[in-house]
């Protein structure tokens, strides 16, 4: 029999093939986008800039991304398309955000947004449809909300009554991206007078299968950032639609939201992290480049603590959003609640890491072309990609009700979340919607934490070295802060369990979705490396030429755990002395050799 190491240099495994490919499309978009800060390249940040003050998507950035093909990344392999894993599409896209957030939502991933619903309900005819139509460039809209009820969707208003052989639309959908570009909509309707979840249906509409003289477009609406989106409202009048532009059955339009956002929340947050690479690199570069009291600005103390801390934000959200997205596959009873989590925390921890940033930028934050025109740009579209079709408010109020049931039956009893949702490259069982849960019943992220100040210590004090002490303490303090936790859920008022939920409520969540980023950098750093069980990985000082050589140093993950730690309000031990430096080095390494702030470690242009 072939040892692993034998069988891997006679013959790739399919895991080391899948990780090939994905390889290849990252550098290939990378290729193609070429270098953003390069003055002469027509796909710059120069050219970007100048689009976004127009208010406008570059054409020629658009034009590289159909020639790349990323509405593919959208469809699933069955119907011709590349996605496969919903990890491997934010990895992916994440390319495209690290350069314009306008360009990554506008392009395609709104379409993405509209496309799950079909993914997951739709008929094999409508499914064909929707394939056919992204593969060969088009666009879909998805129009979920209206602005009179906010993220409260089942009051909305816009109607399709059912009649025979279909049904008629009227009312309209406003701030809807793409709603005029794009060639189908998914609409998000009542379809039943009656209160509940049974009073909503999702409806795929085909413009050109539409009646002439049945829709017209509103106004556009200016927003603050994401300014090359097309925002804007429509309005239907009498239209009739036929029964085939049910997607689903009839009142399945909650569930079916429900179920489609626990995709796409966990993946876009995962996508926008390119913003704040873009943000990091930006105050790196300015920090190498920039004179202050007859020194460079990354000689300045707070300067370097600052850029520091926002790479260790970078790899906590990483990890958050690997186990977000994996859990879509391997968890799906449990991703209701990490999918909330994630795109309730990551761009809440963005936005402050580049509010963080700016201070080391001093009056360059306010510049608005040149070099370091892009860190305002990203400033500005990382709290309007936060909001998307879920704001912060509506993902802690999925979290709070289950939070209860949690603290009495998962946490302390159930298993620990399986090694295969924190290592970057293991292989992942299909897609499968279906199989997501409306509420989840167990926890295994959090469960992860239980005993783990114990194994670091038992398992892990030689990978450890210096950093044994500290990193058993901070285990320890989050695993007492879920015990706590615990109480407080247990002890919860019926009434912080709807959506009058207090303000200690969602203080309560807060605190949840930072121990659930603190179980996965514990989760991504013990699962690094080929050994089948146990802490795995390199030891300490492995090296950082390759993201397992980083992730396998305990540094970042002290580090990590540390900034979790204080924003609890856990006590801190000291760290052993060296490790701001070590962590500098990475980030200056990665800069100066154009490798991304992440955990993949990526290779980019630039």
């Amino acid at each position: 029999m072939l040892t692993p190491t034998q069988a891997t240099e006679e013959e790739p495994t399919e895991a080391e093939e899948e990780e090939v490919r994905v390889r290849y499309r990252v550098a290939d978009l990378e290729r193609r986008l070429g270098d953003p800060a390069d003055p002469d390249n027509p796909l710059g940040l120069t050219a970007l800039l100048a689009a976004d003050e127009r208010g406008e998507l570059l054409a020629e950035a658009e034009d590289a991304l159909t020639a790349f093909g990323l509405n593919a990344e959208f469809v699933p392999a069955e119907w011709g398309g590349r996605l496969e894993r919903i990890d491997t599409l934010g990895r992916v896209v994440r390319g495209v955000f690290r350069r314009d957030a306008s360009l990554g939502l506008g392009y395609g991933v709104t379409s993405f947004l509209a496309a799950v619903a079909v993914w997951a309900a739709g008929t094999r005819e409508q499914r064909r449809r929707v394939a056919a139509l992204l593969l060969g460039g088009g666009r879909l809209a998805i129009a979920y909300h209206e602005l009179a009820h906010g993220n409260d969707f089942v009051r909305n208003e816009f109607r399709a009554t059912p009649t025979p052989g279909g049904f008629v639309l009227d009312g309209a959908k406003h701030v809807i991206n793409n709603v005029e570009r794009a060639e189908a909509l998914v609409l998000f309707s009542r379809t039943d007078e009656a209160p509940g979840s049974r009073s909503h249906s999702v409806l795929l509409i085909e413009k050109d299968r539409l009646p002439a003289g049945r829709l017209r477009y509103l106004p556009r609406y200016a927003t603050v950032g994401v300014r090359g989106c097309q925002n804007a409202g429509i309005e239907f009048t009498d239209c009739p639609v036929p029964a085939d532009a049910l997607v689903g059955e009839v009142g399945d339009g909650v569930e079916l939201a429900l179920r489609s956002f626990q995709i796409t929340r966990s993946v876009v947050p995962s996508m926008i992290l390119g913003g704040g690479d873009t943000a990091l690199r930006t105050a790196v570069g300015f920090a190498l480049d920039r004179q202050l009291y007859n020194r460079s600005v990354l000689q300045i103390p707070h300067a370097r603590a600052t850029l520091v801390g926002a790479f260790t934000d970078l790899l906590i959200c990483d990890c958050l959003a690997l186990a977000a997205t994996r859990a879509v596959h391997l968890l799906p009873g449990e991703t209701s609640v990490y999918a909330a989590a994630v795109k309730y925390l990551l761009p809440k921890l963005l936005t402050e890491t580049t509010y963080d940033l700016s201070i080391v930028l001093g009056a360059n934050f306010y510049v608005r072309g040149g070099e370091y025109g892009a860190f305002q740009k990203h400033v500005r579209d990382l709290p309007m990609i936060s909001l998307g079709h879920a704001g912060t408010a509506a993902c802690q109020a999925t979290i709070i009700p289950q939070l209860p049931r949690l603290a009495r039956t998962a946490w302390f009893r159930g298993e620990p979340a399986p090694r295969g949702l924190f290592r970057v490259h293991d292989p992942l069982p299909p897609l499968d919607p279906g199989r997501l849960g409306l509420a989840a019943g167990s926890d295994g992220l959090a469960c992860s934490l239980d005993g783990v100040a114990r194994t670091l210590s038992e398992e892990c004090g030689e990978r450890l070295g210096e950093y044994a002490e500290p990193l058993a303490a901070l285990a320890g303090e989050m695993e007492e802060e879920l015990r706590g936790l615990q109480r407080e859920c247990a002890a919860m008022p019926a009434k912080d369990r709807t959506v009058l939920a207090s303000p200690r409520a969602y203080a309560i969540a807060d605190r949840y979705a930072l121990l659930l980023a603190a179980a996965a950098c514990l989760g991504v750093w013990r699962h690094q490396g080929d050994h089948p069980e146990g802490c795995e990985g390199a030891g300490p000082g492995a090296g950082t030429g390759s993201s397992t050589g980083f992730l396998a140093d305990p540094c970042w993950l002290a580090v990590a755990l540390v900034r979790l730690g204080r924003r609890l309000g856990r006590p801190l031990p000291k760290l052993p002395e060296g490790w701001e430096e070590t962590l500098l080095d990475e980030v200056l390494a990665r800069h100066h050799e154009a490798r991304s702030y992440d955990l993949y470690d990526t290779p980019i242009a630039g």
